[in-house]
């Protein structure tokens, strides 16, 4: 009997151990009217089988005067993919079409709005260099922040 309990507490305490290590699968984000997310670094895991982003829109100006999304690529493209993404304009959410340098991107929202992403974890190697930020028009400057991925 001891021994079946024994088994059954570590059974119990693996379980917790593999939800607390996919624990890391969703970013929640705010942007604001200021040009600001509300975290500078995000940590997820790269053995998650998806990986959520979020954004939440705290302002209230509209999409075409504010709007923000969350591109998500290595420290190295982010210059690059926020200056060819204006060629896509507020149609393509100012993220150029087919660019492999993007991991992933949210639409872009205005004030009061809502917006996610879903994609693969296997996206992410851990330990890589990467960054979340918006690539509207001049944000990038201000709104970017760290994506920390562990394994």
């Amino acid at each position: 009997m001891k021994l079946s309990r024994t088994f059954a507490t570590i059974a119990l305490l693996s379980a917790a151990g593999m939800a607390q290590a996919a624990g890391n699968c969703t970013v929640s984000l705010k942007g604001d009217d200021a040009m600001k997310f509300d975290l500078k670094e995000a940590t997820v895991s790269a053995s998650c089988p998806t990986i959520t982003i979020e954004l939440t829109h705290s302002g209230k100006l509209p999409v075409a005067a504010m709007g923000h999304n969350v591109v998500v690529s290595k420290t190295a493209d982010l210059a690059g993919v926020a200056r060819d993404g204006m060629k896509a304009g507020a149609a393509g959410a100012y993220v150029q079409a087919g660019d492999a340098r993007v991991v992933a991107h949210t639409s872009l929202v205005g004030g009061g709005q809502k917006t996610k992403v879903t994609f693969p974890g296997k996206k992410l190697t851990a330990g890589g260099d990467y960054s979340f930020f918006c690539s509207f028009p001049g944000h990038s400057t201000l709104m970017k922040g760290k994506l920390v991925v562990t394994k």
